[in-house]
């Protein structure tokens, strides 16, 4: 009886230890959440990727409490602009510590979604700090934004994976490290990453293509739609077709009988395709510039016709906020590595510095 007691004791006083520290919720208005949020009365829903949740703070440590789909997400942990660990939350709600050991003063926080919706959601409940500690005001808004209607390479699939197999699962995938996010980051960027690896604007390796998904809030879910009032991007990128390129050439493929029966689709349509969801973009953004990219995988190798496609599209929409990027062809198997990343990076940054005014 009186080492129950104890125990009760015991549980009681780490109860009351942990009732005072402090605990900020998923709706409290001193986080700042980047990418297209899904709210529930209990948490953040996050599906897709190089979405991220801040927070300013001052205190000696902070944690987190987080629900993963499947338990197959990583996320960055950022303190102060730096990563500082990976984190894949488990399938059950659990709580994790972030940092620890803090020095006083204040502090930034970062959750950083590195692998796309494909592999799950994550809902997140909120923070908690040490009893002392404090919540600031919100990070500051970036003074720009971007959104990336993009593929695998978009997403950064295998750009972490050093042993040549192209391994597209959680581990090796990192959005963080993709020319999308890199790009953002440089010109500081909100960035709004709607990405799908294997997806393409007329086929796609699975059932859904980007006319289809564009307009989700919740990336898994067909009947969540998207509020585009919420974020107007000043920039926006569209870097697609490159796996319409392999798939229109399958004619024993299940997508390709599903899209197209038993004849590939015409150089017009595939034109008139992506001059329409270009077109729908621009309706949704009248005001933004908006740059057609492509690459940089085999679709922009030498004597590919793809890039042709784009430029008649964009001829024929005769926008002159319209732009077109064609990035070199890297010239090497597989998705884009970290450093081929890079290099998509600056050499978008290079273009956006030359063509684009915001």
């Amino acid at each position: 009886m009186r080492k129950l007691y104890f125990l009760f004791v015991l549980q009681w006083i780490v109860t009351l230890a942990c009732a005072q520290n402090i605990v900020v919720k998923s709706h409290d208005t001193h986080i700042r959440y980047s990418g297209r949020i899904a709210m529930t009365d209990e948490a953040a829903e996050l599906s897709w990727s190089a979405s991220s949740i801040k927070v300013n703070f001052k205190g000696t440590f902070i944690k987190t409490t987080l629900r993963d789909e499947h338990g197959y997400d990583y996320w960055n942990v950022i303190l102060d602009g730096k990563v500082i660990s990976v984190l894949q939350p488990d399938s059950i709600q659990k709580q994790y510590t972030l940092a620890t050991g803090l020095s006083e003063g204040s502090h930034t926080i970062e959750l950083f979604k590195r692998s796309e919706w494909a592999m799950g959601k994550t809902w997140f409940y909120g923070f908690e700090l040490d009893k002392n500690a404090s919540i600031l005001l919100p990070p500051a808004q970036q003074k720009r934004k971007m959104e990336i209607f993009g593929n695998s390479i978009t997403c950064g699939y295998a750009n972490e994976d050093t042993t040549g197999q192209d391994r597209g699962t959680a581990p090796y995938e990192n959005a963080y490290l993709s020319y999308a996010s890199i790009t953002a980051r440089h010109f500081d960027a909100e960035l709004h990453s709607t990405s799908r690896s294997g997806i393409g604007i007329t086929v796609s390796w699975a059932p859904l293509i980007m006319p289809e998904m564009y307009d989700r809030l919740d990336a898994t879910d067909a009947e969540s739609k998207w509020d585009f009032s919420k974020y107007t991007p000043d920039l926006v990128v569209i870097n697609l077709f490159q796996n319409d390129s392999w798939i229109v050439k399958l004619p024993d493929n299940d997508q390709f009988k599903a899209r197209f029966g038993t004849k590939p689709p015409t150089d017009e349509q595939l034109t008139k395709a992506y001059k329409d969801f270009v077109k729908t973009i621009r309706n949704k953004y009248p005001k933004a510039q908006i740059i057609c990219a492509l690459g940089s995988m085999d679709a922009v190798k030498e004597g590919a016709p793809w890039p042709g496609y784009i430029k008649k599209a964009v001829e024929q929409i005769g926008d002159k906020k319209i732009f077109i990027h064609i990035f070199p062809y890297k010239n090497t198997p597989g998705h884009p590595s970290k450093k081929e990343q890079q290099a998509m990076a600056d050499d978008l940054i290079a273009f956006i510095d030359q063509n684009i005014k915001w």
